[in-house]
């Protein structure tokens, strides 16, 4: 890919014609992501009267690729023009949930049809998300890393406050599944925007490919050679399998152990998420005034806490929207500062030539763990109920913290930064880093 032009000032990526363009398309795809969020759980559970067991087994296909395909995936990115896997993976994920939206409008949905969807919507975020976080750097360059991916992140962050409001005044109005049939409009429209772009990028010289399995150790390697990056990677990692848990049994709680409707648990999801608008946009702030090392134990520390309110709902002597709400405003605001923070981190920490391949790997070893998180809080829910599972994601939670609390990262104001060499695959050198 061709670097953008070196400007003599910084200018805001507002002005930049092509991330405008993917960022409109991610601004697309978001909504549609948290429409299809709160849709597909709904109609689970109030169509065809899913049990724990069954929203386990689809919160852990929603996620089974990046354990299977992940490795290989990074391979095959670095082999592809990613803004062509980003088209197409809308484009897939448009398919299925078309899908969905036909079967359930004639009366042949299916819990097994939603696994199925669910798996293969998997795939095509394995894809997405590993082609996307490597092609904002070279979209934008590395000195606008960080506003990028803050300004992504705020995009999400106000899908997630828009989305499920809008979903669940919908929901009043039309079937879960109609509200699905939003979602492949917006992949569709994401698809056109994200295709728009100008820029040229070069697709990778087919004679200069090695063996798969050479490649992904390469980019395996560069994870585990890194010692932050490392412990970043299975705070990440161990905070998912308990994540995962606990949003295997979320939806059974609040629909019928709170026993809020949809539309109220729309409002709530909606309520939550402006912790994460104001996180995206305090994320580069915060990481100058506290320090771009100490951020990431600091906001992985307070997931904990935040994530306690949710079965704390039932028995504090408050209406259990207030404090669904306030938990969610704490939890996505740390987690956005958190995501911010450490994918910047990596962005720059890794070898242009190696980006997909590492996000891959760390996607790999950080999304793998959550389909069995999902298997996990399915049983759980069935043997001991919905607060119980909730209280050892809390647990789980907490504990997931410990790799960056006790490290180098929580007395660092700066983090490491790589020695520059463009053109070696090998781990990157880093600079002494200062307290």
């Amino acid at each position: 890919m061709t670097s953008p032009a070196p400007t003599a000032t910084r200018r805001s990526l507002v002005h930049h014609a092509d991330f405008r363009r993917l960022w409109a398309g991610d601004a697309l795809g978001q909504l549609g992501a948290q429409l299809s969020t709160l849709a597909l759980p709904v109609l689970a559970v109030q169509q065809l009267a899913a049990t724990a067991w069954q929203m386990g087994v689809l919160n852990a296909a929603e996620s089974a690729a990046f354990l299977v395909i992940g490795l290989p995936a990074g391979a095959w990115v670095d082999r592809m023009r990613k803004r062509h896997v980003l088209v197409t993976a809308d484009l897939v994920r448009a398919a299925v949930l078309a899908v969905v939206v036909a079967a359930s409008l004639t009366g042949h949905a299916s819990m097994p049809l939603l696994y199925g969807a669910g798996l293969a919507i998997s795939v095509a975020t394995v894809f997405f998300d590993v082609a996307h976080q490597s092609y904002v750097p070279g979209l934008v360059g590395l000195e606008h890393v960080v506003e990028g991916n803050s300004k992504l992140q705020a995009t999400q962050s106000v899908a997630m406050v828009a989305a499920p409001a809008l979903g669940g005044w919908l929901l009043r109005l039309v079937s879960a599944a109609s509200l699905v049939g939003v979602t492949v409009v917006t992949s569709v429209v994401s698809a056109v925007a994200v295709s728009r772009i100008r820029q040229q990028e070069d697709r990778p010289d087919p004679a200069a490919r090695r063996p798969l399995r050479t490649e992904i150790a390469e980019g395996l390697r560069f994870v585990v050679h890194q010692p932050l990056l490392r412990r970043v990677v299975a705070c990440t990692g161990t905070s998912n399998l308990f994540g995962s848990v606990g949003a295997a049994v979320m939806v059974i709680f609040v629909l019928r152990t709170i026993g809020l409707d949809e539309s109220a648990y729309g409002l709530v999801l909606s309520a939550s998420a402006i912790g994460g608008l104001i996180g995206a946009v305090a994320a580069d702030r915060l990481a100058r005034l506290v320090g771009e090392g100490r951020i990431i134990p600091l906001s992985a520390a307070l997931m904990a806490p935040a994530f306690a309110l949710v079965p704390l709902a039932l028995v504090l002597p408050v209406p259990p929207q207030v404090v669904l709400v306030a938990s969610g405003i704490l939890f996505s605001f740390v987690v956005v500062v958190y995501n911010v923070a450490q994918v910047s981190y990596r962005q720059r920490l890794c070898p242009p030539a190696l980006l997909g391949r590492m996000n891959a790997s760390v996607r790999f070893l950080v999304w793998g763990t959550m389909p069995i998180g999902g298997l996990l809080g399915g049983w759980l829910g069935t043997v001991l109920g919905p607060v119980p599972t909730l209280w050892v994601a809390t647990v789980g939670t907490a504990l997931a913290a410990l790799p960056v609390l006790l490290s180098p990262l929580v007395h660092l104001r700066e983090l490491p930064t790589p020695t520059p060499d463009p053109i070696d695959d090998s781990p990157a050198d880093v600079a002494e880093p200062r307290p």
